[in-house]
């Protein structure tokens, strides 16, 4: 039988994970993967905040809860294996009101329930011994979440790649393919190539990829920007932990937080507010294309209209500082706007239905001959290894099925 050809089309974490897993399951596949930039990883897989979560918010027994379980536990595995810098230095939820407190009681059950490793609850004075620059009625200490240098995460799986003989094609964005005489039939700038299997691992694109194949989707990826301060250096070595808020179920998103760097400082932040450029890291960054999809899309004005307080609030947050660091000052009130200094930012690769409803969980599109990426949600750096190891999976068996 003549060796299967497989083509992964993008190079972030889950791309690379995914070609690494499949390459352990099936050592004959002869395995490429497409990226369009200079280099692996160049978007969500390293425009983050640099954080190793656990899996705390997640529904027990979901896709999304075992694997960011997995996921996290692989993931500082690997950073220990290939010296990588990282730092199990724990997290705090901290809920600033009696309502986030009973919130705060149930994502404790939730911790639990997903086997998280000595999680804990913390009365006010215990949340001060152990983080004194955060205030709240009470908290959850999460000992297993910390920090790492995703870059390097990103360098070593290529060192992983490059042993075990995967082509890794550099600036050759995927520019069309189909599907013809048992092969697909892809084509960048420069070249193309055949293959016989295709794997959608395209982020911020996943769904432009999933049409260039014939798919037509049911969800759109509505990019939304995370936006981050610095803390002052003199401010920002006091921070022992991650400080995160009690997420409120009404919205989406998370909240501002804080998360100390791994090579340094502390951030502060993200707020979420619509990308005009899916790849877009700065305020006023626009694509004619992204912005007239995103604002043409149905479902982001009915996203809207199910919550406009949030929208309105992040907006705000994005135009004022003085906005920005109120909502800061909920976990940290000695927090002043004169501590916060310009920040990096990331965007968000969410996909949306026609409903307005953000997908919250994994989908896939899986054919005989491709599996499609539509979504994988965050923590997908920390759990990439799971993740491209359940995508792995799937893989092999469809595969299997057609040799």
């Amino acid at each position: 039988m003549p060796t299967q050809k497989i083509g992964i089309i993008g190079a972030g974490l889950v791309g690379l994970a995914t070609a690494i897993k499949l390459k352990d399951i099936h050592p004959e596949l002869e395995i490429t993967v497409w990226e369009k930039e200079r280099d692996a990883g160049q978007h969500q897989s390293t425009h983050n905040s640099g954080v190793l979560h656990a899996g705390l918010y997640y529904k027990p027994g979901s896709l999304k809860a075992r694997l960011a379980v997995e996921g996290i536990r692989a993931m500082t595995a690997f950073c220990v294996e290939h010296r990588i810098p990282h730092d199990i230095c724990g997290k705090v939820v901290v809920a600033s009101d009696t309502r986030e407190v009973t919130r705060l009681d149930s994502l404790f059950e939730r911790g639990v329930a997903n086997g998280l490793n000595g999680i804990r609850k913390l009365s006010r004075g215990e949340l001060k011994e152990i983080e004194p620059m955060a205030e709240g009625l009470a908290a959850i200490h999460v000992p297993e979440e910390g920090i790492v240098d995703y870059r390097a995460v990103v360098a070593a799986m290529k060192g992983v790649l490059e042993s075990q003989g995967t082509v890794l094609r550099l600036s050759k964005g995927v520019q069309s393919m189909h599907f013809a005489s048992a092969k697909w039939h892809v084509a960048s700038s420069s070249d193309s190539y055949e293959c016989d299997f295709i794997i959608n691992c395209a982020g911020l694109q996943s769904d432009r990829v999933a049409r260039m194949a014939g798919e037509m989707p049911t969800t759109r990826i509505v990019p939304f920007r995370g936006e981050y301060y610095s803390l002052k250096a003199e401010l920002g070595v006091k921070l022992r932990k991650l400080i995160y808020p009690v997420p409120d179920p009404v919205f989406p998103f998370l909240g501002v937080h804080f998360t100390r760097l791994i090579h340094g400082g502390v951030e502060a932040g993200p707020n979420a507010v619509l990308a005009l450029d899916r790849e877009g890291y700065k305020k006023w960054n626009v694509n004619l294309r992204d912005m007239f999809e995103a604002l043409g899309f149905s479902g982001l004005w009915k996203f809207v209209a199910t919550h406009p307080r949030m929208c309105l609030h992040e907006f705000s947050c994005s135009l004022s500082k003085k906005r920005f660091c109120k909502a800061l000052q909920k976990l940290v009130p000695s927090i002043q706007e004169s501590d916060l200094l310009p920040g990096g930012a990331g965007v968000r690769a969410q996909a949306m239905n026609a409903e307005g409803q953000l997908v919250q969980d994994f989908d896939f599109i899986e054919r005989a001959n491709a599996l499609h990426v539509l979504n994988a949600p965050s923590p997908a750096a920390t759990a990439s290894l799971a993740i491209g190891g359940h995508i792995a999976a799937k893989v092999s068996r469809l595969i299997t099925s057609n040799s």
